[in-house]
Order: C-alpha cells, then sequence, then structure tokens
C-alpha cells in the first residue's frame, strides 16, 4: 500500500529562529526550505501527487507556482525540483489534472494533449487522465432504471471514459514514459463497477476511483466490494483523496495498492481539535497567535478593538510560560491562565480550556521521537504561524505513517 502525499508547496525555513521569530536574510525558499521529505527520517509517504492547476493555474486564474518555480520544474524535472533522489531509491512522483478545481464547468478546462505535455515536460513516474467529477451518491440507483440517473451524471461518467481513452491512444501514440491511469467515476456500487469494466478493455491496468472525498466509509466499501467483483487479477485501484486509516486493509483486500491525501498535514492547522497526532490519539494545539503577523487580529487593533500594547503583552506572556512549563519551571494552571486571559482580550468565542489541559497534561511531544519533536520540542504544540504549523503538519505525516503500517502488520499478522 502505498501513499502519495499532494503537493501544495508546503515547506519550512531551516533558518527559522522561534524565538526571535526571524529568519535568515540570505534565505532563497526554493533552494533553502524543505520538503517534508528531507526533514523526517524515512520520508513520511511513497510518494508525492502533482496537479496541473497547482502548477500551471487555470484559464483567467493564477497558480500556486511563482513563474520562477514553474520554468524551474520544467526546466529541472520533477525528481529534482522536489529533490526527491534518482532510480529504484528515489520517491515516485503522480499527476493528476485537478479535477477539483474545475468541478463546476461542463466541462474540464484542458485538452487531453495538454495534461500529456504537463506530466512528460515534468518527468512524472505515473498520469491520471482527465476526469470530471459527479458529487453525487445513491446506491439504490443500482436497483432503479438508467433514466432515474440524473443526465449530468452520466454525462460526466461517460465524459471521463471517453477521456482516458484519447489519453491511452495518444500516450502510445507518443510513446511517453509515464504509466497512465485512467480515472473510474460513479453514483453507485454498480456504476463505479462498469466504468472500471470499461477502462479495463481500453487497456488500463492502473485505475484511479474518484468522487469518494465526501462518501461515508460503508458507501467506499460497498462501491470497492462491487469493483472487486469487475477487477483483472493484474489491475491495480487507487483512492483519490481517501484515508481513512483504520480502514485500509479492508481497501486492500479490495485491490486499492495506493492512495493521496492531505488530511494529516492539514489538519495540524485547519482542524478545531486534532492538530497534533500520536499512534493511539490527536490532541488540540495550543492558538496563541501573533500580534503582528496574524491578519485577524491586526484588524482588531487598527479598529481599536484590541489594546496593541495589552496583546504584545500577554502574548509575551504566554509563550514564556508554556517554555517555562516545558522545562519544568511552571505548572498547568500558570500556562492556561495566561492563555485564557490572551484569548478573552482577544474576543476568542470557543472555550478551549479542557482540551488545552488535557494537551498540556500529556505533553505528547516530550514522548514523540520524529525529528521535527526533538528538534523544536514545545514550539510543536503551539499553533501560531506557518513554520510552526507545517512542522506539525509534517509531524503528522510520519505519526500517519506508522499508524498505516500498524493497520496493515495487524492485518499481516491475523493472515
Amino acid at each position: 500500500m502505498q501513499f502519495y502525499f499532494p503537493d501544495s508547496q508546503d515547506q519550512v525555513d531551516p533558518s527559522f529562529d522561534f524565538i526571535t521569530e526571524q529568519r535568515s536574510i540570505h534565505r532563497v525558499r526554493q533552494r533553502d526550505d524543505r520538503y517534508a521529505h528531507e526533514v523526517i527520517n524515512p520520508p513520511p509517504y511513497d510518494g508525492l501527487l502533482i496537479s496541473k492547476p497547482i502548477v500551471d493555474g487555470l484559464p483567467g486564474a493564477g497558480a500556486k507556482y511563482t513563474e520562477a518555480q514553474r520554468n524551474r520544474l520544467y526546466r529541472e524535472g520533477a525528481k529534482r525540483f522536489f529533490r526527491l533522489g534518482q532510480g529504484d531509491e528515489g520517491l515516485k512522483i503522480m499527476g493528476d489534472c485537478g479535477a477539483f478545481t474545475y468541478v463546476r464547468e461542463h466541462e474540464p478546462v484542458y485538452s487531453v494533449g495538454e495534461v500529456l505535455d504537463f506530466y512528460e515536460e515534468s518527468g512524472l513516474d505515473l498520469g491520471i487522465a482527465m476526469d470530471h467529477l459527479i458529487f453525487g451518491y445513491d446506491a439504490e440507483l443500482d436497483t432503479k432504471g438508467t433514466n432515474d440517473v440524473p443526465e449530468e451524471w452520466r454525462f460526466r461518467q461517460a465524459l471521463t471514459i471517453e477521456l482516458a481513452a484519447e489519453f491511452l491512444r495518444l500516450h502510445r501514440a507518443r510513446r511517453c514514459r509515464f504509466e497512465p491511469m485512467a480515472v473510474a467515476h460513479g453514483w453507485s456500487p454498480l456504476s463505479y463497477a462498469r466504468a472500471v469494466t470499461q477502462l479495463q478493455r481500453i487497456g488500463y491496468h492502473r485505475i484511479a476511483l474518484g468522487g469518494m472525498v465526501p462518501l461515508r466509509t460503508p458507501d467506499i466499501l460497498d462501491a470497492l466490494k462491487e469493483v472487486s467483483v469487475a477487477l483483472d487479477p493484474a489491475a491495480q485501484l487507487h483512492l483519490l483523496g481517501v484515508t481513512r486509516t483504520a480502514h485500509i486493509p479492508d481497501f486492500a483486500g479490495f485491490g486499492v495498492t495506493s492512495f493521496d491525501s492531505t488530511s494529516p498535514f492539514r489538519q495540524a492547522f485547519k482542524d478545531e481539535k486534532d492538530n497534533y497526532y500520536t499512534l493511539d490519539a490527536s490532541f488540540v494545539a495550543l492558538r496563541i497567535p501573533q500580534v503582528d503577523g496574524n491578519t485577524r487580529l491586526r484588524r482588531q487593533v487598527t479598529a481599536g478593538l484590541v489594546d496593541q500594547k495589552s496583546a504584545r503583552r500577554l502574548e509575551r506572556e504566554c509563550l514564556g510560560r508554556l517554555r517555562n512549563y516545558d522545562k519544568g519551571d511552571a505548572g498547568v494552571e500558570t500556562v492556561l491562565d495566561a492563555i485564557c486571559e490572551y484569548a478573552e482580550l482577544l474576543g476568542t468565542k470557543k472555550d478551549r480550556t479542557v482540551e488545552y489541559r488535557r494537551t498540556l497534561e500529556a505533553m505528547p511531544w516530550k514522548r514523540c521521537r520524529c525529528t521535527v519533536c526533538r528538534e523544536i520540542g514545545v514550539e510543536v504544540i503551539i499553533f501560531r504561524g506557518a513554520d510552526r504549523n507545517r512542522r506539525r503538519g509534517f509531524h503528522n505525516l510520519a505519526v500517519f505513517s506508522k499508524r498505516l503500517r500498524r493497520e496493515l502488520d495487524r492485518t499481516d499478522s491475523r493472515n
């Protein structure tokens, strides 16, 4: 089972000073900043997934990459750009066309040729054919007639299969070096299975299942069970954007050999409570926003809603007390008092005292042996700025990798 991490140029600056919150004046981001696979050893994933809209943008919309980054990617190739290593020891790179970004369009915004160009020029290992998402699922449609299925759903499934056929034809005509993968979309178990059958007839051995991110786990399992009946013995399935760690062994039993997800990383700074992973639990990170670096807080200061001097004093107090607690020179209540007073000044409505107390009493960063926790200690548990939050995301990726291996090992031992 291979795990691919979708790239969004999330890196950390090794020169960042957590006490002064300054960085080297000589820093060059692409040269000096580090990806998760350069920080965590061994790398917490088997490969990266890069998306054409992230690199090139959409018609009329900007890209995540700067022009200089984009040019460098095409000039050097993805392996060198991401510093992934070469040969069998290097991590793999998969590419897709970012169907989520144009889901509201009637048809995909790229041509098949443009997508093939992107994969070839980037030097990828695997390339996913263009697809068009179906945002809808109703298992009961398997017992009804075709006319009961929304016309738009049927159109998008048929279009995705047509695009996959053209993609494979051009891949062969151009003698592309990357391995092609198609996408199966459906609205029910049988419709997914029919799509997989058609894609196999076209000539695909690697097939991704799309549109499953919003589905409940039982629905995913039902669809996979039906798909597995139609799957050729040599075929392999990839789950697009689906994690569900506890069910990975079940997915593997139905022919899934790889998946991708940003969830472990993004939960570090997007989730309300599950910001810091351990093998058996998750903890909330301690929110101590920057007076100068936090946009919302800066607006409150400018509007006169928050006194800047008081905010600076409490900000320093929170950080100082937390660091003293980490060294054994302060108690839990001392830290909580400071954080709660700061939150009150900022007008924070949600009371996280119970969750914060649990995090402080457990001190999970003390027991973690990942590179991030060993290098920056208590700073990893502070919800504050990109350099801390991304490092916590890297830590989560490391723990997620261990969780994944543990689930797979348990299955192997039972078998």
